[in-house]
């Protein structure tokens, strides 16, 4: 395990959601916002999903975000815990998640692609950023994102994430394991 990563743990839930962390994510956190923010101001991605007046999904490549490092290391950690076969042959594909003040992230699930796992890692995460709503039959399991927390679910699991009525921007990325590259 990483020397930066937290307990891994799996919450309760019909469904399997698991969490676990970085210990001191302030540095690698600061580097992704940066790095983040250059590539999108110098055209360096791609956007699409765009719903409610903003694109969803934003797409780097990964030699512009070096700061990322870490996190995929940590997410690939748990993977291997959580999955019972060889990852190494899964394709990790990545995307960040900005939610400006007013916006949500619509209802969906990642399953069209083969993936085998998802998983979301908070960058920033003011205080009434909006919580990660996990649907699974009649429940609705409420995440409060926590700033260098990441929560790992199957593709199949309809999440969103609701309105951020903080003044910040919250930013998360996300990542698929899986078949075949997104």
């Amino acid at each position: 395990m990483p020397d930066s990563s937290q307990k891994f743990s799996k919450l309760s839930f019909v469904r399997p959601v698991y969490q676990g962390g970085l210990l001191d994510p302030e540095p690698v956190n600061q580097s992704l916002t940066r790095e983040y923010q250059q590539a999108v101001d110098a055209g360096n991605c791609r956007q699409t999903h765009f719903f409610n007046g903003r694109f969803e999904n934003t797409y780097i490549d990964v030699e512009k975000v070096p700061g990322l490092a870490p996190v995929t290391n940590m997410v690939r950690h748990y993977a291997r815990q959580i999955l019972d076969e060889d990852i190494d042959r899964l394709k990790c594909g990545f995307w960040f998640n900005a939610m400006q003040p007013g916006h949500d992230t619509s209802l969906h699930t990642h399953e069209e692609y083969e993936e085998k796992l998802s998983a979301v890692y908070y960058i920033n995460a003011p205080e009434g950023s909006g919580d990660l709503l996990i649907h699974d039959r009649n429940e609705v399991m409420h995440i409060k994102p926590v700033a260098g927390q990441v929560i790992l679910f199957g593709p199949e699991v309809p999440h969103e994430v609701e309105l951020n009525q903080s003044d910040e921007l919250r930013l998360s990325v996300a990542f698929n394991f899986g078949l075949c590259h997104c």
